[in-house]
């Protein structure tokens, strides 16, 4: 994390604008607060990923809370990879009208925009890249840590400096930690994985509980713990180990990658308010 601080800190002088990119599920614990002192005052557009596979009635409150706060915040899936040039374009050149007029009347006409994307880890910065740039210019997984080095790369107009993922030393709150967890953004060799699972099935229990208990086939599931719920699916789906106990482990290695896959269905994590 240091590292890619200093990255950032002395590549920001070379670039127009920063495209930061959050997971639209997590927006406030996908962000770094580290980013936001690094980047300051330069001219900044929040990309909200993954918006395909978040509550799409939550992704409208967040659209109007960041209207409302004069946010530049773009909605969009990284692998719907067709429409985000134009969509990207379009922001950029709004964003930027009164540097672009400023670089037309000094005659640089043809000056290629310099955009700095960054990001935490596994927010599919780099498959937005790609997305951009029209080919895979830049390496992508779905554990976090994939981009280890800064790398430029030309997309149409534009230059991008694509960069590591970049977290806080410490978490915010146990909560930013925790859906950062759920997400995949933190690797998942650091905490508790069943831990994490009852955390947020009863979170699902409380917030998406038809959709829950549809992928699970289960129902009767109001007061029932987390770790209740995580025992009725592995019973449900035949995890079992040797003499019929639950498997929990495998449980909650499967909830977690169908939570992560949205096979569970579109689930946001958090609220504008």
């Amino acid at each position: 994390m240091a590292k890619t601080r200093r990255l950032i800190e002395e590549n920001l002088r070379l670039v127009d604008i920063v495209i930061e990119i959050a997971d639209a599920r997590l927006v406030r614990s996908s962000r770094s607060p580290l980013l936001a002192e690094l980047i300051n005052k330069k001219p900044r557009i929040l990309i909200m990923n993954k918006s395909d596979i978040a509550d799409p009635e939550v992704n409208k409150k967040w659209e109007s809370y960041f209207k409302e706060n004069g946010i530049s915040a773009v909605f969009l899936n990284s692998l719907d990879g067709r429409r985000i040039p134009s969509i990207i374009s379009e922001a950029v050149l709004k964003e930027l009208a009164a540097e672009i007029k400023k670089w037309s009347d000094k005659g640089l006409t043809g000056r290629r925009i310099r955009i700095m994307v960054t990001g935490i880890p596994n927010v599919g910065k780099s498959t937005f890249i790609n997305a951009l740039t029209g080919r895979k210019s830049a390496k992508t997984g779905d554990k976090p840590g994939v981009t280890t080095g800064k790398q430029w790369l030309k997309a149409g107009k534009f230059e991008l400096l694509d960069t590591p993922g970049i977290l806080s030393p410490k978490f915010e709150n146990e909560e930013a930690g925790e859906h950062l967890a759920f997400s995949g953004a933190v690797s998942d060799a650091v905490f508790d994985k069943c831990e994490a699972c009852c955390i947020l099935l009863e979170f699902m229990r409380d917030n998406y509980k038809s959709e829950l208990c549809s992928r699970y086939k289960l129902d009767n599931i109001d007061t029932m713990s987390g770790y209740d719920i995580l025992l009725a699916i592995c019973k449900k789906r035949g995890f079992v180990v040797s003499g019929g106990e639950p498997d929990e482990e495998r449980g909650a290695n499967i909830i977690l990658d169908e939570f992560r896959a949205a096979k569970i269905g579109r689930v946001s994590l958090e609220m504008p308010e």
